[in-house]
C-alpha cells in the first residue's frame, strides 16, 4: 500500500540523520526489525537532584517534534533508535477523545489492571504504530494503567487512565520493554500482521521513515484534504 517510503539507512552508535526544524529536529522512526526495538531499553542515568542530562532533554525535545510530525499519541526512545527507557505522550484522555494530555516520562514503572485472555474485538481494539506504520490490528489490553517515574526536571510524575489513554500506556512501555505490539497478538491477527510485515520488506534492520518528508502513512494527510 506505501512501499516505496522507506529507506534503508546505515547506522552508527549513537548517529541519527535528522530534518531539523528551528532548534528542534524530526527523527527517523525505526520499522520493525531494526535491533533497537526488539530488546529492553536502559535505565536513563540521573544526577544527584534526580535529573536527567541535557544531552537527554534536547532527545525529548527532539521526540515531542518527531512525534507530533508523525501526528502519534506516543512516541518512545528506541523508536527513534535511542535504547534509553523513556517515552512522550500526546494522547486524548480516554474516551474523551476531544481532551487530550501531553507528558513525557523517564524511568516508567507499568501497572495495569487484568488483561483479557478473549480476542479482541476488532470494532473497539485496533492498535497502530509508528515503526509498524499503516497497519493496524486488533490488541488485547487492559482498560486501566498507570505509570510512575520522572520528568526532565526529576519531579514524579504518576499518570494513569483508562480505555484508549490506558491502551497508549501499555503500548509505550511494551516498546521499553523490547517488543511491539505486533509480538502481543493472538490467532489471526498474529498471521495478519506477520504477512503485513513480509509484505512490506520489514523485519530486517535498517529501515526508517521520516515525518513531514514522505506521505502520512496512516491518512490524516487524506484527513486534511477533507
Amino acid at each position: 500500500m506505501i512501499s516505496g517510503l522507506w529507506r534503508r539507512t546505515r547506522r552508527r552508535s549513537g548517529a541519527l540523520s535528522s530534518y531539523r526544524v528551528i532548534g528542534m529536529a524530526i527523527l527517523p522512526i525505526c520499522i520493525v526489525g531494526e535491533p533497537v526495538l526488539h530488546q529492553p531499553t536502559s535505565p536513563v542515568p540521573l544526577d544527584a537532584d534526580g535529573r536527567p542530562s541535557q544531552e537527554v532533554i534536547t532527545l525529548l525535545d527532539d521526540m515531542y517534534e518527531t512525534m507530533d510530525a508523525a501526528r502519534g499519541v506516543g512516541l518512545a526512545a528506541n523508536q527513534v533508535g535511542v535504547g534509553s527507557r523513556m517515552f512522550v505522550y500526546d494522547c486524548p484522555d480516554g474516551d474523551r477523545m476531544a481532551t487530550r494530555r501531553r507528558g513525557e516520562v523517564i524511568n516508567p514503572v507499568l501497572e495495569t489492571s487484568e488483561i483479557p485472555e478473549t480476542m479482541p474485538d476488532p470494532d473497539d481494539n485496533d492498535e497502530g504504530c509508528l515503526s509498524v506504520p499503516g497497519e493496524q490490528f486488533p490488541t488485547g489490553r487492559a482498560d486501566w494503567a498507570r505509570v510512575t517515574g520522572v520528568d526532565r526536571t526529576g519531579a514524579e510524575v504518576v499518570i494513569e487512565g483508562n480505555g484508549f489513554f490506558a491502551r497508549m500506556l501499555q503500548h509505550e512501555v511494551g516498546h521499553l520493554d523490547g517488543f511491539l505490539y505486533v509480538d502481543v497478538l493472538v490467532g489471526r491477527n498474529a498471521r495478519a500482521a506477520k504477512k503485513a510485515i513480509k509484505r512490506n520488506k520489514w523485519g530486517v534492520p535498517g529501515l526508517t521513515w521520516l515525518p513531514g518528508t514522505v506521505a502520512d502513512p496512516f491518512g490524516h494527510d487524506d484527513e486534511d484534504e477533507d
